[in-house]
């Protein structure tokens, strides 16, 4: 057997195309920046950067009805490292978590087989980040280990549950949407199923609402009509199950927990979203539809900024940002003031076009800065929408009455510098401020910018259009075209258009309208050009029109190869293009063929009447082009020895000078020689014909007989010495032409609808169609190498079949995707990193773990020279070279606005270290970045302000803060108190409005006394009314909370009584009368022992003084790292919040997370909130030498030097080490070190 050269590396892979209606939920956008979307039973993996996709999951037998994404909340290192892992669900119950970026699945898990309903990874304790939460249809919600696959613990409920929300806010809190209502489960924890059923809610509908009858409202600013409808929409919440006329949850399409503010949850209906405040399980916002508006798909709520993206039913997307809700504005107008959270529109993008078969499916925003949006179409187009921020003119649409959005006034958490460089779109939180809640003076307004919000669409993917196909690759790879080469494939589709793929990168290459009908099939005629044909629906006679195009690629040229022929006859069973691409054959169905010449566009032969019916024809491979060439050859010779002499002259004979004559003349027009081609056909009673074909003549060659032990033959192939022929009942017969020898063999497969040769010299692989699959057999040995059917190893029916290259094949199947597949036909993923992709992708990821952490290293800080870089090659890195151009290959892909940022000597630690986590989406970086970098700031300002007060300033400017921003209400407790409790003053001012029954007004006292109101609490007191059981206690209460402010005896009897009451069970009780006299750090001490964490620290912040506050959050960090707990990251930020940043440096450094203790200790002492002395020394050296170890072991040397020389007397022996044999320590690291260190004492 001769060694055939494989050619040209095609990479694996599946081009896909429309989805499938169950896969409409299927999509997920990742912290690690990427986004998932299930295709029929595959899984594209896109990045939304570059808009290609980047990876197809090929495992499941049933389509993809869930993806998740794992969470990056946990400290990276190389035993954790940067990875891509993706839990996906299918319709059969099997749940596969994938490793992505090797395309390999790492767990399979199955329970039922019904699809699985919902999927989520845990993310809120730091001791596993391996667990994924599913629900099993109809009950069931299960915990698995996502590494291992085994099962944790299973429970069941007693309706069926359509989805699940986590409270972002507490991870023992989760809500399940059910068909009834909503189960709310307060006892979730990862050791254990919940122990108890729930609390059970039910919803009536807000439909009998008058907001849909009454007429819109007229331009007048009066509150009539939809303003005023809106405030009576309240939808009650009843524990027991509502009557028959109020509708329940039967059309609530989604559930979620606000990520923005804690304790609040939205609902959406086709027309309305309901935001409720779960303390008193009542309605505070509603954003509703007008009747002519366009309903709700599906909405995701921000984190950043209490914002909701909406998806409508026409495709838009939407942005709503909540209204701030200013004091200024109620002097104002107290009509229109009336409480309650409103959404204003902002932003909204085109609507795509709505079809029976195109429609919106789902919509899914980056986690990491929420500015960006992807819309799923079922047509499998991805539209990547990104928010973008202009600055407006002031007043720019007063008209439209909505207050003005602004601009923040820092970077990456810290004020800008005065020529620094930003980018605006970051993020959300970067693109517009805080929303004001009343009693915050509104900012001033002579540095800050007024921005208006707009959508842009920056990418499109797009799908294959609805099967059938018919595909044709492009010729071979030969020597001669090696240099421009493209391996393109050419889909003709059922609309009549031919798309052209380019398969090295798997992108259309171009789509062509060639046709008005199906196309049936595409013959090539070189490397840039091709015919294909299409034939309409027959009319009542069975005669179709028949188009036949030759398309030129470069140009875009198509004209109609046969001319005017083709309306009103029998549609073209197939075309056959000659091996030298000279001549074509058409074949009709009840009609003598026809034979064209294909470089004149010249009908050769239409064959006569009597002509036999052809079944199947094929070209054969051999013909005379080199004998003509090599007689050409002889004759330019003769002519040039003729010049020579003239004497020699009748030496040449006159046959040869005539022949030279000739060939010169053609050689001339367009040095085209007809060859001498043959082609064989079999007719319907299986008798193989052979004919000559040479110029215009046409020669009727040998007839054989039929082979008795073959049906009606059905295709043909012909290679080298073999012939192939294959017939309806499933056998095929190989002649060997040399040895004159014919072998049949049944497949037993039935008809055989296509056979084909693998390109490359000497390979004799071929490849056969048949209805329920494909076989690739060997015809050397005459045995099957592969097989693939339907049911048994895929779910799909193969439409059309060929081969890519000499080792690849390439089948178009009726799920709508095309596949390039080994010649095993093993549907399989494809390494990431093998892929050659046209736009360089951002993704860290993909490196291998080493290799990220060195990246992220590099980012964070260069400190060994004065200027920053971007080319790793310019530092002293130790890697592997294709390591190296890994890693320069990712900085390369950065945008310039970043690498500028990057690259800006105004950059400070902070901002650098906030920016490469976003960069990295890496959550728990983040989260601890953002609240480190406020807190540091914040001490650091007051520190500043508390020095100049003792030089001998007036004691009034000092008591009076700068103006700073303070930390967003997303971070709940980690807030400021000032700003914490002006919150809570606000919603119970909300809550107190929206109340509708006794239950409510309860509530809000309640929290009114908490929060130390007492004047307002005793008004909802006295407006119980006298036939509620609880009319007399409430007076009483009512009489005490006046009388209390007298001192004394009163204030020990009132303690004695709460301490009673806390024994014998009546914490909440206990706890309101404690705050009544002020002892509010007591009562926050009996909550802690009883076990209520979030509501002692929710009490401190808003009735304790710093001090004493102080110490209830600390004690719930200590809580929080206790074993049985184990919550360390969150315990940080509550340590970070109190300016305990001494503590949070040894925990740092106790976790062993060695880069950011030492970054963050560098920090503290740019800022000045941690001073260098004796005790502080041990800490700062032991975090600087660790940090210079890990530097050291990803190979950045420069960097561990720098560290180690700061670390000490263990430092210098690390610095030894590092430069053995290399006559000491570089001047130049030394000479810089004195000086970062001499800046810092001068601070």
């Amino acid at each position: 057997m001769i060694p055939y050269t494989v050619n040209i590396k095609l990479a694996a892979r599946t081009l896909t195309g429309t989805l499938n209606l169950q896969n409409k939920t299927a999509v997920d956008w990742g912290w690690q920046g990427l986004i998932a979307q299930g295709c029929h039973s595959s899984i594209l993996i896109i990045d939304p950067k570059t808009a290609q996709t980047i990876q197809v999951l090929e495992k499941h037998k049933a389509n993809v009805v869930k993806v998740k994404w794992s969470r990056e909340n946990y400290y990276h290192n190389v035993s954790s490292p940067y990875c891509l892992r993706l839990a996906s669900g299918d319709a059969s119950g099997k749940i596969i978590v994938w490793d992505v970026v090797s395309g390999t699945a790492h767990c399979e898990i199955q329970e039922h087989s019904k699809p699985i309903q919902d999927l989520e990874w845990l993310w809120n304790q730091d001791a596993s980040r391996d667990l994924l939460l599913a629900i099993h249809p109809p009950n069931y919600i299960v915990l698995w280990n996502g590494d291992t696959g085994t099962k944790l613990w299973k429970k069941s409920y007693a309706e069926n549950i359509l989805s699940f929300s986590f409270d972002p806010f507490d991870p023992s809190n989760m809500a399940l949407l059910t068909s009834e209502g909503i189960v709310f489960i307060t006892d979730f924890t990862h050791s254990k199923p919940p122990g108890s059923a729930g609390k059970k809610v039910y919803i009536a509908s807000p439909h009998a609402s008058p907001a849909h009858t009454k007429p819109a409202p007229a331009a007048a600013p009066a509150p009539t009509g939809a303003k005023k409808a809106l405030n009576k929409v309240k939808v009650l919440i009843i524990n027991e199950k509502p009557t028959a006329e109020a509708v329940t949850l039967n059309d609530c399409l989604q559930l979620s927990y606000l990520p923005s503010k804690r304790n609040h949850m939205l609902l959406l209906y086709p027309r309305e979203i309901l935001i409720l405040d779960l303390e008193l399980s009542q309605t505070v916002g509603v954003v509703a539809i007008e009747r002519s508006g366009v309903p709700f798909i599906q909405v995701i709520p921000c984190a950043q900024r209490d914002a909701l993206y909406c998806l409508h039913e026409n495709g838009c997307i939407t942005l709503r940002v909540c209204r701030s809700t200013t004091t200024q504005e109620e002097a104002a107008d107290p009509e229109q003031s009336v409480h309650e959270l409103v959404y204003d529109l902002r932003s909204q993008c085109d609507a795509i076009r709505v079809t029976k078969t195109v429609r919106p499916y789902r919509m899914v925003v980056c986690p990491v800065n929420e500015n960006n949006a992807a819309l799923m179409v079922s047509d499998g187009r991805a539209m990547l929408w990104e928010l973008k921020a202009h600055t407006a003119k002031a007043a720019a649409n007063p008209s439209s009455g909505l207050s003005p959005l602004y601009s923040p006034v820092s970077f990456c958490g810290a004020p800008l510098g005065p020529n620094q460089k930003r980018i605006q779109d970051l993020s959300l939180n970067s693109m517009i401020g805080q929303t004001l809640i009343p009693g915050e003076a509104p900012p001033p307004s002579s540095n800050q910018q007024e921005v208006q919000l707009k959508f842009l669409l920056t990418g499109l993917l797009s799908g294959l259009p609805l099967p059938p196909f018919a595909i044709r690759m492009c010729p071979p790879l030969t020597t001669k075209n090696i240099n421009h080469y493209q391996p393109l494939l050419a889909v003709g589709t059922s609309n009549g258009s031919v798309l052209v793929y380019n398969l090295t990168s798997g992108l259309l290459h171009k789509e062509l309208s060639v046709h008005s009908c199906e196309v049936r099939g595409i013959e090539w005629v070189s490397l840039t050009s091709f015919l294909s044909f299409a034939t309409s629906s027959p009319n009542n006679m069975g005669l179709v029109r028949n188009e036949l195009q030759h398309v030129d690629l470069p140009t875009g040229r198509c004209f109609a190869f046969r001319g005017e022929r083709g309306n009103d006859e029998p549609p073209i069973e197939m075309i056959k293009v000659s091996h030298l691409k000279q001549y074509l054959v058409v074949v009709f169905r009840d009609k003598p063929l026809e034979l064209w010449d294909i470089r004149t566009g010249t009908l050769l032969r239409e064959m006569a009447k009597n002509f036999p019916t052809v079944t199947a024809l094929e070209w054969s491979p051999s013909h005379n082009l080199k004998s003509l060439k090599k007689k050409q050859m002889a004759a330019r010779e003769a002519m040039a020895r003729q010049t020579v002499s003239d004497a020699e002259q009748s030496s040449v004979e006159s046959s040869v000078i005539s022949l030279l004559q000739d060939a010169e003349s053609k050689s001339e027009t367009s040095q085209a020689i007809s060859a001498r081609e043959h082609f064989v056909f079999t007719d319907t009673d299986g008798q193989v014909y052979h004919i000559t074909v040479e110029g215009n003549t046409v020669k009727d060659g040998a007839r054989i007989p039929p082979d008795g032990s073959m049906g009606s033959i059905a295709c043909i192939a012909w290679k080298g010495d073999t012939l192939v022929l294959g017939d309806v009942d499933g056998n095929l017969n190989f002649w060997d032409l040399k040895a004159r020898l014919s072998r049949g063999i049944p497949t037993h497969r039935g008809w055989v609808k296509k056979i084909r040769f693998a390109p490359g010299k000497g390979n004799q692989k071929l490849l056969v169609m048949y209805t329920d699959g494909a076989e690739v057999w060997d015809t050397k040995e005459v045995q099957m190498v592969s097989s693939m059917r339907i049911g048994r190893n895929v779910n799909y029916r193969i439409l059309d079949i060929d081969w890519c290259t000499s080792d690849k094949v390439v089948l178009a199947s009726d799920d709508g995707c095309i596949r390039v597949l080994e010649m095993a036909m093993k549907s399989a993923s494809y390494r990431m990193d093998e892929q050659d992709l046209t736009d360089p992708v951002w993704c860290p990821y993909l490196l291998v773990p080493r290799a990220a952490l060195t990246l992220k290293a590099f980012l964070l800080l260069q400190p060994w020279s004065g200027t920053f870089t971007m080319d790793i090659t310019q530092v002293d890195y130790n890697e592997k070279d294709e390591i190296k151009g890994l890693i320069q290959e990712q900085l390369n892909s950065l945008s310039n606005d970043m690498k500028s940022v990057l690259l800006d000597p105004e950059l400070s630690l902070l901002q650098r270290c906030l920016l490469v986590s976003r960069l990295f989406g890496d959550e728990s970086d983040l989260h601890f970045w953002t609240v480190a970098s406020h807190y540091l700031q914040a001490f650091a300002q007051a520190r500043q302000l508390s020095v100049s007060s003792a030089e001998g300033q007036t004691q009034s400017d000092a008591t009076q803060p700068p103006p700073q921003n303070h930390l967003d209400i997303c971070h709940d407790v980690l807030c400021e108190s000032s700003y914490f409790q002006k919150f809570q003053l606000d919603r119970v001012h909300l809550q107190e409005v929206k109340r509708s029954s006794y239950e409510h007004t309860k509530k809000c006292a309640d929290q009114l006394l908490l929060l130390g109101q007492t004047d307002r609490a005793v008004q909802l007191l006295l407006e119980t009314s006298a036939d509620n059981s609880s009319y007399y206690c409430d007076s009483l209460k009512a009489c005490l909370v006046t009388t209390i402010t007298s001192s004394g005896p009163s204030q020990s009897t009132i303690k004695l009584v709460a301490t009673n009451m806390i024994a014998n069970g009546k914490l909440a009780e206990g706890v309101q009368l404690l705050c009544l006299i002020d002892k509010a750090a007591d009562a926050c001490r009996y909550l802690q022992t009883y076990g209520e964490w979030n509501r002692a620290a929710w009490l401190a912040k808003v009735r304790l003084s710093p001090a004493e506050s102080s110490d209830v959050l600390k004690r719930w960090a200590e809580h929080l790292c206790s074993p049985q707990v184990n919550h360390k990251s969150k315990a940080i930020l509550v340590l970070l919040s109190l300016g305990c940043f001494y503590k949070v440096g040894e925990m740092l450094h106790g976790m062993r997370q060695f880069d950011r203790a030492a970054l963050f200790i560098e920090a503290c002492l740019k800022y000045g909130v941690m001073e260098a002395n004796d005790t502080s020394n041990k800490l700062i050296e032991a975090a600087f030498l660790e940090y210079a170890r890990l530097l050291r072991s990803l190979g950045l040397r420069e960097g561990a030097a720098l560290w180690a020389s700061r670390a000490g007397s263990a430092g210098e022996q690390l610095m030894e080490e590092l430069f053995q044999g290399e006559g000491g320590v570089p001047e130049a690291i030394l000479g810089s070190e004195e000086v970062e260190l001499g800046q810092e004492s001068t601070e």
